[in-house]
């Protein structure tokens, strides 16, 4: 890549983390043009270019998937759900539902996810139990990591392992303590393939500074539920159906507000695929 493209590219991520991390915010197109330090006209051509899509569609469709997993995973009405999306009311809300998703928030949040039928292929095939699963308090982590952004799935996303577990070598940060991460921002049952946002990287101390795509973000501590999966990468998605379409409903328990996380246990290089063990943590609301 070169530079003056990593430049631009460097721009809108810093754009796109402010929208993730501001979502209940004003993100009008002039604060955003700020943020990057464009012109809005500049901007909006700019984003557009690199995301596929414009800011405001992007901002729109964070909200709406932000809304249908909090239909789906926790207890609450849909008005606050709209508010919380930027609705004024009910029913401004449910038309913008219906035409993302083709149901109104009411049926969607009455809809088993996944169906009955899958829900008993998972329990049947996939070897968890409720006992498998840890409550734990997780430490604070500080990632130095790479954004992916497209399918949730091995060939995609392990260039950026690559990348990023290259530079730590030649930079001298990989220590006894160093951990593989991956945070993984959307449900792929929800955001289409090639929208889904991945952050891979590893743990760095408080010294690291960020530099080119290489980025710095903190996965706070609390509490969590983690299940350790044991076999190829590919099929982490079954585990996670299983997690939130069984164990979650059943536990008590809700989703935080931080995204599920993956730490790489052991070194997947040295070992066949069916030897890779990966800790799935689910920050949960306290």
């Amino acid at each position: 890549m070169n530079a003056t493209r990593q430049r631009y590219e460097a721009k809108i991520l810093r754009v796109q983390l402010l929208i993730q991390h501001h979502l209940d915010e004003d993100l009008s197109l002039e604060h955003l043009a700020a943020a990057a330090d464009y012109s809005p006209c500049h901007f909006h051509r700019i984003f557009r270019g690199i995301v596929g899509e414009s800011a405001d569609d992007y901002v729109r469709r964070l909200r709406m998937e932000r809304a249908a997993q909090s239909l789906r995973y926790r207890r609450r009405s849909v008005l606050d759900i709209a508010l919380d999306a930027g609705y004024g009311s009910h029913e401004a809300f449910t038309r913008a539902f219906v035409r993302t998703f083709g149901v109104t928030p009411s049926d969607y949040q009455s809809l088993e996810h996944p169906p009955a039928s899958i829900k008993e292929t998972l329990m049947s095939t996939v070897n968890y139990t409720a006992a498998h699963v840890r409550l734990e308090t997780q430490p604070s982590r500080r990632l130095a990591y790479i954004r992916v952004v497209g399918k949730y799935d091995f060939e995609n996303l392990n260039p950026a392992f690559g990348r990023i577990l290259q530079f730590a070598a030649e930079n001298n940060l990989m220590t006894d303590c160093t951990a593989c991460v991956g945070v993984y921002h959307d449900d792929p049952d929800v955001t289409a393939p090639e929208k889904q946002r991945a952050d891979v990287g590893v743990t760095v101390d408080d010294q690291f500074q960020p530099t080119g795509e290489i980025q710095v973000q903190t996965i706070p501590s609390g509490k969590c539920a983690v299940l350790r999966h044991q076999g190829h990468y590919d099929t982490l998605h079954e585990a996670y159906r299983w997690f939130f379409s069984v164990w979650l409903p059943d536990s008590g328990h809700e989703p935080g507000d931080f995204p599920a996380y993956e730490i790489y246990v052991n070194d997947a290089s040295q070992l066949p695929p069916d030897q890779w063990l990966t800790d799935i943590c689910v920050p949960l609301a306290e």
